[in-house]
């Protein structure tokens, strides 16, 4: 027979499901027919000009581009999968993936108040640079090969004349509205992603449910001489968005955990997540997938000992 605790992590797992399907749907399909528009509505020749691989500006677009977007790392999927349909430089397309759940306005309005302008602006400084130079690594090193070609082919459109018909069957079957078409690629996106967006959601509410509040208070505490790296480490794995997080930054530095070690599980829990590795793992092959998430560990680990070491 079940004790009361589990039996209230249980109901809280099974609320934070209901909450995650039901907003990382809307997302999903929200910002999947926006890009949809968006790809129908700008020639991808744009796209592709903008944020080119080969010139230094693409790179800075992407970062702003992640910095206005705020999303979680979760619902930056659509618009990776967008941006990669349309062929834009794969570097500044990571550069965008790093950037857009760990520095966006959301977040900066909230860090400011917790931890101060000074710490701030030093956040968003390593936040950018990292993301910005891991793209540039990422470009000259060829990791675009391990992105699956499968995942972005473009249905071709229809063209040319029809058959000698009646003019009444002739506008029936008149080609679909950039409406339709935006509308029915995202139904194609969301009906391949789903099962493993279920997953993602069961992990992330699962964790949520059965981890407790104090949890990372104890392991990453003063007591710790590696709570940065470990910080890092138990970050990745759990779903915690930025802005959820950051209300609870007061807590954990009243139980002695260094502003290092905050900074570490912000970076590693908002950059990446087991729901959104997951979700990466449908776009991505192994070697990608692996060098994503060191990216994230090392922007983690470098953030953490820098803040502890000029702030100390």
């Amino acid at each position: 027979m079940m004790t009361p605790e589990i039996e209230m992590m249980l109901l809280e797992s099974s609320r934070m499901f209901i909450q995650l399907f039901l907003e990382l749907t809307l997302l999903f399909l929200a910002i999947s027919y926006f890009v949809g528009l968006l790809n129908q509505k700008l020639p991808a020749k744009k796209i592709q000009a903008l944020l080119g691989g080969r010139k230094g500006r693409g790179y800075f677009i992407a970062a702003g581009l992640g910095a206005v977007t705020p999303f979680c790392s979760c619902s930056t999927i659509p618009m990776l999968v967008g941006l990669l349909k349309a062929r834009a430089g794969f570097g500044p397309v990571m550069t965008f993936l790093f950037t857009s759940p760990l520095l966006n306005p959301i977040v900066i309005a909230l860090f400011i108040p917790v931890l101060g302008l000074t710490v701030t602006l030093w956040y968003a400084v390593l936040a950018l640079s990292i993301s910005i130079a891991a793209g540039i690594l990422l470009q000259m090193f060829g990791f675009e090969r391990y992105v699956k070609q499968d995942m972005l082919v473009v249905k071709a459109k229809s063209c040319g004349a029809a058959p000698l018909k009646s003019v009444g069957a002739a506008v029936a079957q008149r080609e679909p509205s950039i409406w339709q078409n935006a509308w029915s690629d995202t139904w194609a996106l969301f009906r391949q992603m789903m099962p493993y967006m279920t997953v993602a959601m069961a992990i992330g509410a699962i964790v949520h449910g059965f981890v407790p509040a104090d949890f990372f208070a104890d392991v990453a505490g003063p007591d710790n001489p590696a709570a940065v790296p470990t910080a890092a480490l138990i970050g990745i794995p759990l779903y915690i968005r930025v802005t959820a997080l950051l209300p609870l930054m007061g807590s954990f530095m009243a139980k002695g955990v260094s502003v290092g070690a905050i900074i570490a599980l912000v970076i590693g829990s908002g950059g990446a997540s087991l729901p959104e590795m997951i979700l990466l793992k449908k776009l991505f092959n192994w070697p990608l997938l692996l060098a994503f998430l060191g990216v994230i560990f090392t922007m983690a680990i470098i953030g953490g000992f820098s803040f502890n070491y000029f702030l100390n």
